[in-house]
């Protein structure tokens, strides 16, 4: 799988690497595009948001953040599919459009694997099962053992049908071997207001989400989808100490993509700068701040993140049945 992302950098490394001397005379000749397959004020259109700047001071190109929200994100990563393959514009990809919609739409207007190649791996944001402050629930454990004793009874929230969120609960219960009543939401907010209103019986969100609820003692994390323990997340356990279940690992990646035919050197350098924004203590502070976890690496550890990404789901979705219609 050949996936390359770039927010606005691809842009300049073209400048640099093709007309390097007019961008010094004419700094601001050429802008870039950082396409956001989601609505602004969320938190990858503020990830985008401070990424444009900071490249744009190492660039020396405006870099300027689009929001193109709707289809899951499909939208969005269309459009940088069919952009020009010149650096001026990259995507801010996350799973959504990439490695779960190609199992869920058969009429997908782009090949992920064809139409978009990898620049950098930016961040990841990790996934929790949660449940509220007055749950019964105070383990996983807990919540497994009543699932076995009634099936597709025990719900949990996500935060849309077919989203990362449903598909991480669905992988767990395929992991515990358990039947779990899914109950779809329009975003995460939703899904919560319902798990403290008693609505649901436990929720599958990120860690930015259900952070403000367990600092207010109102929700608890009974573990998270990652490898080490989070110390944000209040000495939660992972979900493999929690059962003793290898394999729910799950980077909830988000990276930067480039239209496929994009040169090679161009893709290097923008990976080069992108890394070292990312490297930068003001980076890693503010990416804490969005409840993401910087990642740091370039087009091959990208590549190596989304394959398994897409070989996950498509296992996931299979054995489910999931459809998204």
């Amino acid at each position: 799988m050949k996936l390359r992302l770039v927010p606005g950098v691809v842009a300049t490394v073209v400048a640099l690497a093709c007309v390097s001397a007019q961008a010094q005379t004419a700094p601001g000749a050429r802008t870039m595009r950082i396409v956001v397959p989601f609505a602004a004020g969320g938190a990858q259109d503020a990830m985008a948001r401070y990424l444009s700047t900071k490249l744009a001071e190492r660039l020396g190109y405006p870099v300027v953040v689009d929001n193109k929200a709707g289809a899951g994100g499909v939208i969005g990563a269309d459009t940088v599919a069919k952009a020009t393959p010149d650096g001026s514009t990259v995507l801010l990809a996350t799973g959504g459009a990439i490695s779960i919609a190609p199992h869920l739409n058969a009429k997908l207007p782009y090949d992920p694997r064809r139409d978009l190649v990898s620049v950098a791996l930016v961040a990841d944001t990790p996934m929790t099962l949660s449940v509220r402050a007055q749950s019964p629930y105070t383990s996983v454990a807990d919540l497994v053992r009543d699932a076995k004793a009634h099936p597709g009874e025990v719900s949990f929230g996500s935060s849309g049908n077919g989203s990362v969120s449903h598909l991480t609960g669905e992988l767990f219960a395929q992991s515990m071997g358990v039947k779990l009543l899914h109950v779809p939401y329009r975003g995460g907010s939703p899904a919560i207001t319902d798990l403290l209103g008693g609505q649901v019986a436990a929720i599958v969100t990120s860690t930015s989400s259900i952070d403000p609820m367990v600092e207010d003692k109102k929700a608890r994390v009974l573990a998270t989808f990652t490898k080490a323990r989070m110390s944000a997340m209040h000495g939660a356990p992972t979900m493999a100490e929690a059962t003793g279940v290898q394999g729910l690992e799950v980077p909830v990646w988000v990276g930067l993509l480039a239209p496929a035919k994009t040169p090679a050197a161009l893709i290097d350098k923008l990976a080069s700068e992108m890394t070292a924004v990312c490297l930068l203590p003001e980076t890693q502070e503010r990416f804490k701040g969005l409840g993401a976890v910087p990642a740091c690496g370039g087009p091959k550890e990208l590549d190596r993140v989304v394959t398994d990404d897409f070989q996950r789901w498509e296992r996931v979705i299979r054995q489910g049945g999931i459809k998204t219609e």
